[in-house]
């Protein structure tokens, strides 16, 4: 069976709305490494974007759900429910930052984690308004995308969005947007488009994922918490890609020093199995009546034993640290690479949340043609890399924090290969 066989059956079956990365169609797949039907093997530096932190197949999640499937595959927590999910739950409860009692729901994707945190926040406030930033992203669902900060693809040609729904600059230096642009286009929101009593909660990324791996600057976490009490605000962190020991803790807004009142995760949290949550105050989260949150696969079995072995091995393996060694030897090899490659303009990214930005040389032109190239080219020599952000010219890396030292520094001598020479082509 080969890859263009396989890729033409897919051209006529799924619809052209499912974009593909690339054309490698994957047979078998273990810890950092993924072999294609040819088998030809690749390094994974997308880990199923940001999913398998903890590796393709890890022993203990697979051991984890095959002991599931001994017992059962499904009830319906909410018919017949199961004390895993109960522990899972109390286990979030502890981890979430924020020094107030805590309780979770579990659904199955990080856009349903994001819809189900803005019902809780409306319903616990009596507000409908939510204001979120550029260059969010929240999910393809209705209103996952009309709170994304991002016009193509993900809004185009699908009508009008959700209504009350504000968006106001994300703080990006690099770009020429400050922490005292943005609070003053927040001040102008709440004067001339909105009055801030009438806003359940701002959404906001601590590291903003598809936007361009761009970080909160601390300062502004800081301030939009104050804001947020001034006025009866909610503060929801989507924490669905920087969860998990990404950015070297285990949810990313343990950099800031302030909680906030409802965190959405998904994507790391299941080891490669559907499973997604929102945890917040106790309070907060028992603001809408039986039956107003749920889903029929909401917090599947299989899941849920998946989150509860993911959550021992970033413990017991130490995949915060981890995360931090290995962002640190990737950016070190990137920055000593700055001179031979005009074209890299930033590197930055907390842990193993990293990315590297491109530009054209001596400007501040975004360039996506050199960036798809570096792509492109890292595939044919056996790297899987995933680019981002609102102008197309950033990489992100995403690998896997189980990665084995020697798989990371092939992959790092790949990756300088890959930049040297598509900077000399250019």
């Amino acid at each position: 069976m080969l890859n263009q066989e396989i890729a033409e059956r897919r051209q006529d079956a799924i619809s052209r709305g499912v974009g593909v990365t690339t054309q490698i169609y994957a047979q078998r797949a273990e810890n950092a490494e993924i072999w294609d039907v040819e088998g030809r093997r690749y390094i994974d530096f997308g880990a199923g974007i940001a999913v398998v932190n903890t590796g393709h197949r890890h022993p203990r999640v697979i051991a984890a759900v095959k002991d599931q499937l001994d017992h059962f595959t499904h009830t319906c927590h909410q018919v017949v429910p199961y004390e895993n999910y109960v522990r899972l739950a109390e286990r979030l409860n502890d981890a979430v930052p924020g020094a107030f009692r805590k309780k979770t729901v579990f659904v199955t994707t990080g856009a349903e984690a994001v819809e189900n945190a803005v019902k809780i926040a409306r319903a616990a406030t009596n507000r409908s308004a939510v204001i979120a930033f550029s260059g969010a992203f929240h999910g393809r669902t209705f209103m996952g995308m009309t709170l994304t900060g991002k016009v193509v693809p993900y809004k185009t040609g699908f009508g009008a969005m959700m209504p009350d729904v504000f968006h106001v600059p994300f703080p990006v230096a690099l770009h020429g947007t400050t922490v005292e642009d943005t609070l003053g286009v927040l001040d102008k929101l709440f004067k001339a488009d909105v009055d801030p009593n009438r806003v359940a909660a701002f959404i906001i990324e601590p590291v903003q994922g598809e936007g361009g791996f761009y970080e909160v600057p601390k300062a502004f976490m800081v301030k939009l918490r104050e804001i947020a009490d001034a006025h009866g605000i909610l503060l929801i962190a989507d924490e669905v890609q920087t969860g998990f020991a990404r950015t070297g803790k285990l949810f990313a807004m343990e950099h800031y020093g302030v909680a906030a009142d409802i965190t959405t995760m998904a994507k790391g949290l299941g080891g490669g199995f559907p499973i997604a949550a929102v945890t917040g105050r106790a309070d907060i989260m028992d603001a809408p009546g039986p039956g107003g949150l749920g889903g029929t696969y909401g917090g599947n079995p299989l899941g849920i034993a998946a989150g509860n072995a993911v959550l021992d091995v970033i413990e017991e393996e130490g995949l915060c640290a981890r995360a931090e060694q290995l962002g640190a030897r990737l950016k070190q090899r990137l920055q000593s690479l700055i001179t031979a490659v005009p074209q890299i303009a930033d590197i930055r990214g907390p842990g193993f949340m990293n990315a590297v930005e491109f530009n054209l040389p001596g400007t501040r032109k975004p360039d996506a043609d050199f960036t798809n190239r570096v792509r492109a080219k890292a595939l044919e020599k056996g790297l899987i890399l995933l680019t981002c952000g609102v102008y197309g010219n950033v990489i992100r890396f995403l690998s896997p924090l189980t990665i084995q030292d020697e798989v990371f520094a092939e992959a790092l001598d790949i990756l300088e290969d890959t930049l040297r020479e598509c900077a000399k082509e250019a």
